[in-house]
């Protein structure tokens, strides 16, 4: 019996995928659980394993279309097979059978033969596809939304190359920066964005890491700035909650979150994306680092695993390696707060009365003003910053 493939629910709310790439071709034989797609869902791209081991009868989509949960991405089995559904197949609700066929997609002369729900057929109509034409891959040849998708032909649209000034490229949202998209405006639509900034001397960090960096290389680290920061963001998330917390709106209440885990957003030529290092509070820095270098070669290789990339409580974000300074981060929503970074650099500061030359690195903290006020966001910036200043109290995990 042939089997319908459909996109499953990865949950985490995922509703759709697009497909990168075909790793099969209409004809393949495969085995159960071998890998024939490969499909970008929220930043992340998930292998599709074969439900079942026989020939691939029919991909349903070509590279770049985007798929819904329980659509049906291909269809496996041998030649003539009528098709059933794989077990854990996602919304699929059974149908009673018009007529019984001892072979799948099987053509028929008028439409009045064909085997189709209402609804295909009335979406037949509206889109001008004679049914009759379709081929179908539904049980005992029946056709399906699926089929009708795979076979219409695509509006014609006309997109002008330029506009009353001058020519003009047209780039498809898609991918990653559609996620992107996505996640900012749920941000901007559901929160009361505040950004609090200012600058903490770390010449005594810069100079501590520049020393610790070659003993943890010995133990295979890449240290960076950046575990030296989420140890002090976690001390403060510890004295001040509400910045380690989300919203529920529906239930009118502030959820605070007693573990720390903190999302590092990682620049990829696709968009940002932000792997989560979890339980940072139990994890030591050279750990951290580790795990940190880990989620940038993966983001780079676009294989990071979509669990990498939930269950945040806290976010940083880093511009300084571009050279950036001050900006104003948009939190990665439901979280409440995101803190940025921005470049080292020299700057002449007054120490008792005298000019000297300190190493300042400058912070941006994003809020949702409903969750806290500036006085707590300020005195959170503080206790990180006094951290960072002054990182004895965390150089100790370095030994």
């Amino acid at each position: 019996m042939a089997t319908e493939f459909k996109f499953p629910d990865v949950g985490e709310g995922i509703t759709e995928g697009e497909i990168v790439k075909w790793l099969v071709k209409e004809g393949d034989t495969i085995k159960e659980h071998d890998t024939i797609a490969e499909v970008e869902t929220d930043k992340a791209i998930v292998e599709m394993p074969s439900p079942v081991s026989g020939k691939v009868l029919k991909l349903n989509y070509k590279e770049g279309a985007t798929v819904k949960v329980g659509e049906v991405l291909a269809v496996i089995g041998n030649e003539g097979e009528p098709v059933v559904k794989p077990a854990g197949a996602v919304g699929y609700l059974e149908e009673a059978s018009e007529v019984t066929q001892t072979k799948a997609a099987q053509p028929v002369e008028s439409s009045s033969q064909v085997l189709a729900t209402p609804a295909v057929r009335r979406m037949a109509r509206d889109a001008g596809v004679d049914i009759s034409k379709v081929t179908g891959t539904g049980e005992a040849g029946r056709v399906t939304e699926g089929d009708l998708k795979a076979t219409k032909a695509p509006e014609v649209k006309i997109a002008k190359k330029y506009d009353m000034y001058g020519y003009v490229e047209r780039v498809a949202l898609r991918g990653i920066r559609k996620a992107t998209a996505a996640r900012v405006s749920d941000a901007v639509n559901h929160q009361a964005l505040v950004t609090s900034m200012d600058e903490v001397d770390v010449t005594e960090l810069v100079r501590i890491r520049e020393k610790e960096k070659v003993e943890a290389e010995k133990k295979g680290a890449h240290l960076t700035y950046l575990p030296f920061i989420i140890k002090a963001v976690v001390e403060g998330l510890k004295e001040f909650p509400h910045l380690n917390s989300e919203l529920n709106e529906e239930g009118q209440e502030i959820i605070l979150k007693k573990y720390y885990n903190i999302g590092i957003a990682v620049d990829t030529p696709e968009g940002l994306m932000v792997p989560v290092v979890k339980g940072a509070n139990q994890k030591s820095m050279l750990d951290i680092a580790k795990e940190i270098e880990n989620f940038a070669d993966k983001a780079q290789k676009r294989e990071i695993d979509l669990g990498d990339l939930k269950g945040g409580t806290f976010t940083i974000t880093n511009i300084g390696v571009l050279g950036g300074t001050f900006f104003t981060p948009i939190p990665n929503y439901p979280e409440t707060a995101i803190l940025g970074t921005g470049m080292i650099h020299d700057k002449a500061v007054v120490v008792d009365g005298e000019v000297v030359v300190k190493k300042v690195m400058p912070l941006s903290l994003t809020f949702d003003h409903r969750v806290l006020d500036g006085a707590m966001a300020q005195r959170f910036l503080n206790t990180v910053m006094t951290h960072l200043n002054d990182p004895a109290s965390i150089l100790v995990e370095l030994r």
